[in-house]
């Protein structure tokens, strides 16, 4: 397109040269092919400018969304101008306008690119199927003592046996002084029934160290029950403070054939702290088994010893044999 070179009014600047012209011939709205077309005429006609001040001056008159022709049409103008040196006002323009082309056809496919990195850990799957089941393992350790059954009931009565011959007669006698030395003697037969009922329970014998003595009661009883029964004669629960008197004990149990026996050691007001029956701590000694006590069932809070002299925690309503203690100077 050659266009003619017209000079303007000297007493105008050139962005107001273009504002003007553009106003009149181009009334917004305006096209881009319109306006790129009225730049390519308008830059034959003028004389050399600096173009940054040209392109903010046509940037405010045709707005931002023709930003993008008019950057392209002042590079274009502005390479021509560098190229020949001089400007062009003073022979007839020629300039080709570039546009986008058609969109092409749609090429070949690539090659299969390299694998790409490893994707995120995905959800848990699905439970899987129940497995065969495994060989019947070996048999455990023996567990603790297990408590005391309930008592049976009573037996039926058996028969009647035969009678048997009659006694000889008795000889006549003044009863009234016998009644009262029988009766006399029925106290003291009570009495005598009594402590030896005590000594019974005592069969193994009585233990003695310097300062203690120790004796084992055969009689099962609740834990409560035994302390309030070694209480009643002075004493307490056994309680084993060093590894003489704990020896002396488990001997004691061994001699009379037995497992197990109570001993005066308790977590009953504070779980998990143990204590002597006489409130005293235990701070020096102790001879609990491997694993104890481990208050199973949230139900064990006395304690037991077995006769190897180890110490376990045990429930305190079941009932056993037990060994009372006994200071030497409160005999």
């Amino acid at each position: 397109m050659a266009v003619s070179v017209t000079r303007y009014q000297p007493n105008l600047t050139l962005l107001e040269i273009l504002e003007q012209r553009t106003r009149q011939r181009f009334p917004p709205p305006s096209t881009k092919p319109q306006i790129m077309e009225f730049l390519v005429e308008e830059w034959c006609r003028i004389p050399p400018i600096d173009f940054q001040t040209l392109a903010e001056s046509m940037l405010r008159m045709s707005g931002e969304k023709l930003m993008p022709c008019v950057l392209i049409t002042l590079l274009g103008l502005t390479l021509m101008e560098s190229a020949h040196g001089q400007h062009m006002s003073d022979e007839p323009c020629s300039v080709q306008i570039l546009v986008p082309g058609l969109k092409g056809e749609e090429g070949e496919k690539g090659v299969k690119g390299a694998p790409g990195r490893p994707g995120r850990m995905g959800p848990p799957g699905e439970i899987g199927h129940l497995g065969v089941k495994g060989q019947k393992g070996i048999m455990g350790h023996y567990g603790k003592i297990g408590p005391s059954g309930v008592k049976g009931v009573k037996g039926d009565m058996g028969d009647a046996g035969s009678r048997g011959p009659n006694g000889d007669p008795g000889v006549p006698c003044e009863c009234t002084p016998l009644r009262k030395i029988i009766g006399e003697m029925d106290i003291l037969v009570t009495q005598l029934s009594n402590e030896l009922k005590f000594i019974k329970n005592a069969v193994a014998g009585i233990k003695e160290t310097d300062s203690k003595v120790y004796l084992l009661v055969k009689e099962e009883k609740r834990y409560t029950d035994a302390e309030v029964y070694c209480q009643g004669r002075g004493g307490h629960l056994t309680m084993p403070k060093d590894e003489g008197a704990n020896a002396a004990i488990a001997g004691y149990i061994t001699e009379a054939g037995l497992s197990r026996v109570y001993i005066g050691i308790n977590d009953i007001d504070r779980e998990g702290h143990f204590t002597y029956v006489d409130n005293s701590p235990m701070s020096t000694f102790s001879k609990w088994r491997e694993g104890e006590p481990n208050n199973a069932y949230d139900d064990e809070d006395c304690a037991e010893m077995v006769a190897v002299g180890d110490w376990t925690d045990v429930a305190c309503h079941s009932t056993m044999y037990f060994v009372c203690e006994f200071d030497k100077d409160s005999g």
